[in-house]
């Protein structure tokens, strides 16, 4: 693993632009860049990355199982007794998945470790499995790389495929939504929608604000055409705090991410992964914050909300001293503490690497850098590659 000075392309932003992906740069700081990239080894991405991604999907699995016969997890998850039948439910029927993003310290040389698993609303899609692609094609075409390089990118087909196999047979109608007002989650959406079009699915968008409830108790959007399958980025923690939260059981909807993604969406699911495979070389001593376990840390962790998203109110503790946190307004539900992974460094940057899931099948990677040590909503996006 390394990371390469590589020239831009003169054009890059038209170059990108042309692909959709308009929001390369935010707020005045550059988000998509190309100016470096990092190589792996064909061995590093099969056995550091694809094969763990693999096998921490099966323990969260077995989670699953685990947390849906025992109430007192789903307490912990702070997940509302209102919805535990809904969830129940949603695993009993075997409600299909459609993508998540594990987010691992490696250094290329020994075993990459979970940070976290992005398990209901990952974004960063499209640059992963479309703009890096291309910046690949671009860049062996004109030299600034070696040809016959490769990527670790098949997201794209993976999607179309999984948008197929949803429902037996394959929804006709499948509407989309998300927040008004972010950019990266209606690039990430209007990603998704294109992908399900070429499944063959009529898809359809509408901001979540516009979202209504039929007097038969099923969702329907602006247009008052009613929700059959309903692609939500928005969290299920969310969810189920709106004032239609009691509809969601009997809204006759098929979810995607599916209600049993709330288990897993949380890292309070970290300290229980670490209590099932304790040693595991892919993860990290993980509690929850008031365990008496959480003195086997030290004075060194980071503390971590179950709920919360880009890095929002993390704070990386060493030496009993906070060397870096990041405000928000996550946190009531509780906190968990997680050992340090020693992210690696290079020349003052620190990568943490998004290896994608779609249909629960490791399928890509995406890398994100930052100055600092916790990953933010600021954090660049970096293409990556794979040496001939």
């Amino acid at each position: 693993m390394q990371r390469l000075r590589v020239a831009p392309r003169k054009d890059w932003q038209a170059e990108v632009e042309r692909l959709g992906f308009a929001y390369h740069t935010l707020d005045g700081e550059t988000y998509w860049d190309e100016s470096v990239a990092y190589s792996f080894s064909l061995k590093q991405i099969e056995e550091d990355i694809e094969a763990p991604t693999s096998e921490i999907e099966g323990l969260c699995f077995a989670f699953v199982e685990r947390a849906l016969k025992d109430d007192e997890i789903l307490r912990r998850l702070a997940i509302p007794e209102a919805q535990w039948e809904l969830i129940r439910e949603s695993w009993q029927r075997g409600d299909r998945n459609l993508y998540g993003r594990l987010d691992l310290a490696y250094d290329g040389k020994g075993p990459a470790k979970l940070l976290e698993y992005n398990a209901d609303t990952p974004t960063s899609l499209f640059e992963a499995a479309v703009v890096q692609w291309d910046w690949l094609e671009q860049a062996m075409a004109r030299g600034a790389i070696s040809r016959g390089s490769d990527q670790f990118n098949s997201l794209h087909e993976r999607l179309i495929a999984a948008f197929g196999q949803l429902r037996n047979p394959r929804p006709e109608r499948m509407h989309f939504t998300c927040v008004q007002g972010s950019f990266e989650d209606k690039g990430t959406v209007d990603y998704l929608i294109d992908c399900a079009s070429q499944a063959g699915i009529d898809a359809r968008f509408t901001f979540i604000e516009e979202i209504g409830l039929l007097a038969d108790g099923r969702f329907c959007d602006g247009a008052s055409l009613p929700i059959e399958v309903l692609f939500k980025l928005y969290p299920w923690e969310w969810l189920f705090q709106e004032q239609y939260a009691s509809a969601l059981a009997g809204a006759r909807c098929q979810f995607i991410e599916p209600p049993w993604k709330a288990l897993v969406s949380s890292k309070g699911l970290l300290p229980y992964l670490w209590e099932m495979a304790p040693g595991h070389p892919n993860l990290l001593p993980a509690y929850f914050e008031g365990d008496p376990r959480c003195a086997e840390l030290g004075a060194s962790h980071v503390r971590k909300p179950l709920y919360s998203r880009e890095g929002a109110n993390v704070t990386l503790v060493e030496g009993g001293t906070v060397r870096d946190s990041d405000d928000g307004p996550y946190g009531a539900e509780g906190f968990i503490l997680q050992a340090t992974a020693m992210l690696p460094n290079f020349d003052g940057n620190y990568p943490v690497l998004g290896s994608w899931l779609v249909a629960s099948q490791p399928c890509g990677l995406g890398v994100r850098e930052d100055t600092t040590r916790i990953t933010k909503n600021t954090s660049r996006f970096v293409p990556h590659f794979i040496e001939p």
